[in-house]
């Protein structure tokens, strides 16, 4: 496995590469039981750096969390690239990047922020890599090159590995703790804000319950937990 390779395995697939070889799908941003480790925030149609900078810097300043990956997508988009110790569900995903979005861009239009994983499933498309039909490369990116970027979101070469090997070996993995800690402080933020899952010390059905009667949430979020509670329906939050 190849320097590049092996950091994007750390810190954002889904399955260790030690079962690859195996038979198996070959490991990717989705693991087989729709859980994630990655997430990413996306902003679209002319991605200011400076906006974004509000969450890339919030994180650490405010949440405690470590500085998350910089990407250019090789289209129109500018990313952040968060990096979970343990996988959490889409639901959860979708959680917590709308408590970011809530909290450090709450005036930009939604249309411009892409939130992944999507409850469907869909992620981000593989940095690095070419666009097809394009001659533009989506890469990681330096916090000091960003602003450079915010016109045209793509390289017009393909990136050297070692560099891009380089910029994700300086990206730090979060914790569980950590992560449930910020999803606490995001509470006054964003509706969903909770504990991830019965093992962390929470009341799933409560929980699901409070998502589902949030006018506030995404739509798709509150239809989601509503077709989760279905089984508990007998049950008293």
């Amino acid at each position: 496995m190849n320097k590049l390779r092996s950091e994007l395995q750390r810190l954002y697939f889904s399955r260790p590469a030690a079962q690859e070889g195996t038979g198996a799908a070959p490991a990717g941003l989705v693991g087989q039981d729709g859980t994630v480790r990655a997430l990413v925030m996306a902003l679209r149609r002319q991605p200011d750096w400076e906006l974004l900078a509000r969450v890339w810097q919030g994180v650490q300043a405010e949440l405690d969390l470590p500085a998350p990956a910089i990407a250019v997508s090789g289209t129109d988009a500018m990313q952040l690239w968060f990096s979970l110790a343990e996988p959490i569900t889409a639901a959860q995903a979708q959680a917590f990047l709308d408590g970011l979005r809530r909290r450090f861009l709450p005036e930009v239009d939604t249309r411009r922020l892409l939130l992944l994983p999507a409850l469907d499933l869909q992620h981000a498309q593989p940095v690095p890599a070419a666009q097809a039909g394009m001659d533009n490369w989506s890469a990681f990116v330096a916090p000091d090159l960003a602003p450079v970027f915010g016109d045209t979101p793509w390289l017009d070469i393909p990136p050297n590995e070692e560099g891009q090997a380089s910029l994700l070996r300086g990206i730090a993995v979060t914790k569980k703790a950590a992560f449930e800690a910020a999803l606490q402080t995001l509470a006054g933020s964003a509706p969903v804000a909770q504990p991830l899952a019965p093992d962390a010390g929470g009341d799933p059905v409560r929980f699901l319950r409070r998502v589902m009667d949030d006018e506030g949430a995404p739509m798709a979020l509150r239809i989601e937990a509503a077709k989760a509670l279905l089984p508990y329906s007998g049950q008293r939050g």
